[in-house]
C-alpha cells in the first residue's frame, strides 16, 4: 500500500496533479473537504455531526475528520494506497493520521510538496477565479491572506514529515507534465 501527502498552498496545482498520480497510480483519492460531504449527504452519524457543528459555524474538530478518513480506509481495504489532499493541516492531525495509519498496519510513505512562489499563486488563482465563479479566488487581498495563513500554520506539517525522512519539496512551477514527472520519479524511490 502506497500512501500520500500531497501538500502545497492554494493554488499550487495539487487538483491537477493528484488526478494524474491517482490515474497512474490506483491510488484513493482523500479529500477531507469531499468526505465531509458524502458523509452529511449519507446522513452518518459523523456526517450529521459534522453538518451539527459547521451549522453552528464551527471547524469540525479533528477526532471527526480522522473518524471519516478511519471509514474510508475500511470501506477500501484492496486500495492500492490513498492520497491525502487537505489533510493533514496541522501537527497535531499529522499525529494522529499516524496513529490511525499505524492500527491498520500501513503508514505515510511521502509528503510531496509542490513550491510555488506567492507572487505565481496569485496570479494562478485570480485566473481560477475567472473561470471558476469562487468569491475567494477573486480577491487578491483575500488569496495573499489564504497564502499566508497556509505558510503560518500548515507548513508546519512538511518540517513533521521532513524529520521523519518522507518530505520531498517539488517545483510546482512549469510543464504539468514535468512536475508530475518529478513527482512520479520521487515515488518510485520509495519502491
Amino acid at each position: 500500500m502506497l500512501n500520500i501527502v500531497l501538500f502545497g498552498p492554494p493554488g499550487a496545482g495539487k487538483g491537477t496533479q493528484s488526478q494524474k498520480l491517482i490515474d497512474k497510480y490506483q491510488l484513493k483519492h482523500l479529500s477531507t473537504g469531499d468526505m465531509l460531504r458524502s458523509e452529511i449527504a449519507h446522513q452518518t452519524e459523523l456526517g450529521l455531526k459534522a453538518k451539527e457543528l459547521m451549522d453552528a459555524g464551527l471547524l469540525v474538530p479533528d477526532e471527526v475528520v480522522i473518524g471519516m478518513i478511519d471509514n474510508q480506509l475500511n470501506a477500501n481495504k484492496e486500495s492500492k494506497g490513498f492520497i491525502f489532499d487537505g489533510f493533514p493541516r496541522t501537527v497535531a492531525q499529522a499525529q494522529a493520521l499516524d496513529t490511525l495509519l499505524s492500527n491498520h498496519l500501513t503508514s505515510i510513505h511521502l509528503m510531496l510538496a509542490l513550491t510555488v512562489t506567492e507572487e505565481e499563486l496569485v496570479k494562478r488563482l485570480l485566473i481560477r477565479g475567472e473561470s471558476s465563479g469562487r468569491a475567494d479566488d477573486q480577491d487578491e487581498a483575500k488569496i495573499r491572506v489564504r497564502v499566508n495563513e497556509y505558510n503560518t500554520k500548515t507548513a508546519q506539517v512538511a518540517t513533521y514529515y521532513e524529520g521523519q525522512g518522507k518530505f520531498k519539496a517539488i517545483d510546482g512551477i512549469g510543464d504539468i507534465d514535468e512536475i508530475f514527472s518529478a513527482l512520479c520519479t520521487e515515488i518510485e524511490q520509495v519502491g
